[in-house]
């Protein structure tokens, strides 16, 4: 995946978390809030030690 498009896509589910957040959502929330998070960690993990 282009690293734009991944920036994006972890943008956007950040976005959209907090709109959840906001709205009242909030297991949704806590969904989008934490695959960002691990999907962010696990490729900067991979990076790392390649």
């Amino acid at each position: 995946m282009n690293t734009f498009y991944r920036d994006v896509l972890i943008g956007l589910m950040f976005i959209v978390g907090i709109i959840g957040f906001i709205s009242g959502e909030f297991i949704v929330s806590t969904v989008l809030f934490a695959s960002a998070a691990i999907f962010s960690n696990v490729y900067l993990n991979r990076q790392f030690y390649s």
